[in-house]
């Protein structure tokens, strides 16, 4: 299988995002957004490849371009235009700091092509807790989750649900409100923003005026079932923006635990201001603040179960908000906290050994594991507070060393024997 590109605002019915790869399993930059269904014969497009030599494709140059230069907007995007069908080659130097196997070029086939990205999907588990993976949040995402809610709810309600908004980038906020307010009680307070000027100031909430663009009210076929289940939600650094939004509802109205890594932190709110035809200003006007109160902005969510990719540790460090240069701070909480990012040869050595990418869903998905055990009442096995602590200062010493043109200092052969993971035992409602 090869893999598809569709940009923004381009003619010929394409898809909506600008930039989709069909790859699943690793957290894009904003223009990159991987399509839950894709796969090619276990080769990925991922954070950091750049194009190195494209053949068979007319009026292309994608000599040392980056995947997240190709904005909607650029020459490129515009000559990709109509050409519905056209098919190349690219090589992609995958090379990369937050690669850990990469050795040789990956050889690509694209496939210029209508898009339709299915943004929810779900299954009923073995043990009969439903599972619902929203990859992104797009018009419909409201409508097709009450849609697969009731699916899943066909023969029973199920004896728990699992929300998985792992790598999921974001989208529109109106369907984020509609994916919380299937679980909380109408009128429930969602997420508000706050700014400068007093028409940045808002409360949204989960009413009709606030999750709906149509006439038609998805709500009212929700199974009543869904505002009272047993729930867990997982998220990762992949974790962004709307994703976030909902996770920090139901986090704050204790509506469902919270299990897996830290989210990205992508809580502002940019408008765009036309200039002309062909030029516009994006500009960040507010923040984007939990039911409590809490700034996402470059924090994220924080899970209430830190729980790692795999009982041994993530496959790969993520970059997350306060990694950027100029990013906009939190307000709430000054004190970020970057990603602990391991010396390159170091984590070359440890992801080495045969580490497979995660299926989200599947018998592997150590996190949804852990989710079921937490349902269940059973014992979770999370991540220690000492060494998420003690990768945090691995991190600001590794930035020191390199401000001061060092070499950053490695982890101890020690640190290897360390497992990542204790063993807690939840005290949850118990699943029915």
């Amino acid at each position: 299988m090869g893999y598809r590109v569709a940009v923004v605002g381009a003619t010929g019915n394409v898809g909506r995002e600008m930039l989709n790869i069909l790859a699943e399993r690793r957290f894009p930059v904003s223009e990159l957004i991987p399509l839950a269904s894709a796969r090619s014969q276990g080769q990925e497009i991922s954070f950091g490849d750049k194009r190195v030599k494209a053949q068979n494709l007319e009026n292309f140059d994608f000599t040392g371009v980056d995947f997240a230069l190709m904005s909607a907007g650029s020459s490129v995007a515009k000559e990709w235009g109509p050409r519905i069908g056209a098919t190349g080659t690219i090589v992609v130097d995958n090379s990369s700091f937050w690669r850990y196997h990469a050795d040789v070029p990956l050889v690509v086939k694209i496939e210029r092509d209508v898009i339709k990205v299915q943004s929810v999907r779900s299954k009923t588990l073995d043990n009969g807790v439903g599972y619902v993976r929203v990859s992104q949040f797009q018009e419909q995402t409201g409508a097709d989750l009450i849609t697969h809610l009731d699916r899943l709810g066909k023969n029973g309600a199920p004896k728990g649900l699992v929300l998985d908004l792992r790598n999921d980038p974001g989208g529109l906020l109106h369907s984020a409100i509609g994916v919380a307010g299937a679980f909380l009680p109408p009128g429930s307070v969602i997420v508000t923003t706050d700014g400068r000027t007093p028409d940045s100031k808002r409360k949204y909430e989960s009413v009709p005026a606030d999750y709906l663009r149509s006439s038609d009210d998805y709500m009212k076929r929700l199974p009543a079932w869904a505002k009272t289940i047993p729930m867990v939600v997982l998220v990762n650094a992949g974790s962004a923006s709307a994703s976030e939004i909902v996770a920090g509802a139901l986090q704050d109205t204790d509506r469902a635990k919270v299990l897996g890594t830290q989210t990205f932190g992508k809580g502002s709110v940019q408008v765009i201001l036309p200039i002309s035809r062909e030029s516009a200003i994006k500009l960040t006007t507010s923040r984007y603040y939990t039911p409590k109160g809490r700034s996402i902005q470059a924090k994220g969510i924080v899970p209430d179960l830190a729980v790692t990719e795999t009982p041994d540790g993530d496959l790969f460090e993520r970059p997350r908000e306060a990694d950027l240069a100029k990013h906009l701070i939190n307000d709430k909480d000054p004190e970020e906290k970057k990603s602990a990012v391991l010396d390159p040869e170091k984590l070359a050595e440890q992801r080495k050994a045969a580490l497979k990418p995660i299926e989200f869903g599947g018998a592997d998905d150590f996190q949804l594991q852990q989710a079921l055990n937490q349902l269940a009442g059973r014992p979770v096995q999370v991540a220690k507070a000492e060494d998420v602590a003690k990768a945090a200062a691995q991190q600001a010493a590794s930035k020191a060393d390199e401000e001061k043109g060092t070499k950053p200092n490695r982890p101890s052969d020690g640190d290897k024997a360390n497992k990542p993971v204790e063993v807690i035992k939840p005290t949850p409602a118990p699943a029915k």
